[in-house]
């Protein structure tokens, strides 16, 4: 597991460095006020102002300085030393107090020996860069506050199975698929077609079947609020194959729906 992790953290270094010039971020736009968080999580989480929160893979930030923005106390981690570099300095620019930590998911109870939160955060494109989940729902508990909330939304696994060909949807990945499967690829989701390619460009990537992510937090002692599943996504995820809604989510055109989100919310009960 090493060797795939190191590949994807020199990946995302190298990704970090394109994100910050992208459209797709728009760094200018969110320095001047602009909220990256998404209608599903304002809505299912509301006011977490004066609580604290651990955002769990936060990249280089912007959801974690959205939510400080909104009052709430964050301590953002991240694996790529790239990535945490630029969130402490769009922190700074905005005069904001939201922390920073560099540490694998995995290696946080060491990075934060002594530390609980009300809130453990993480959203959109994060659990497959994950290896196993079991630990990773109980490093969540272990890092709650007795009473305190976790809450991911995140791509659906059945959505991943599926890939668009020339505009025609094609499941092409197994559901239940436990190997790691390798990716090799020049650009990232947010290139434009004009940044040189990538100097690292293999990663891997974990499937996780919705059983499997809800077993592993009932059996890691968290109560489950909610489960809630969505017909659309928050990018076009198949080109060719969706329209975009008045809402601004991306919606499959003619194929039958399918389950493109999801969320779930828990609760420590200890």
């Amino acid at each position: 597991m090493e060797m795939e992790k190191n590949e994807n953290r020199k990946n995302w270094d190298d990704r970090t460095k394109i994100h910050e010039k992208s459209s797709f971020y728009d760094v200018q736009s969110f320095l001047k006020g602009r909220c990256s968080l998404l209608p599903l999580e304002k809505q299912e989480l509301g006011d977490l102002s004066g609580r604290t929160m651990l955002h769990l893979q936060c990249h280089f930030g912007q959801d974690s300085l959205s939510w400080a923005r909104r009052g709430v106390k964050v301590t953002g981690v991240d694996f790529s030393e790239e990535a945490i570099r630029l969130a402490r300095s769009l922190n700074d620019d905005l005069g904001l107090d939201a922390r920073f930590v560099c540490s694998d998911v995995y290696a946080i109870p060491e990075a934060l020996p002594d530390e609980r939160f009300d809130v453990v955060y993480t959203s959109y494109g994060v659990l497959c860069w994950l290896p196993d989940l079991t630990q990773w729902a109980r490093i969540i508990r272990q890092k709650l506050k007795p009473g305190g909330l976790f809450y991911i939304a995140e791509q659906h696994p059945v959505a991943d199975r599926y890939e668009a060909d020339e505009g025609v949807l094609r499941p092409c990945y197994s559901y239940f698929e436990d190997k790691a499967l390798r990716f090799e690829s020049d650009t990232t989701y947010a290139s434009d077609g004009t940044e040189p390619p990538l100097n690292h460009k293999v990663t891997y990537e974990w499937q996780h079947p919705m059983g499997k992510i809800v077993t592993a937090l009932i059996e890691a002692g968290l109560r489950i609020v909610h489960l809630h599943e969505f017909p659309y996504c928050m990018y076009e995820k198949y080109p060719g194959c969706m329209v975009r809604d008045e809402d601004g989510w991306w919606r499959l055109r003619d194929e039958p729906a399918l389950p493109l989100l999801f969320s779930i919310k828990a609760v420590n009960p200890e």
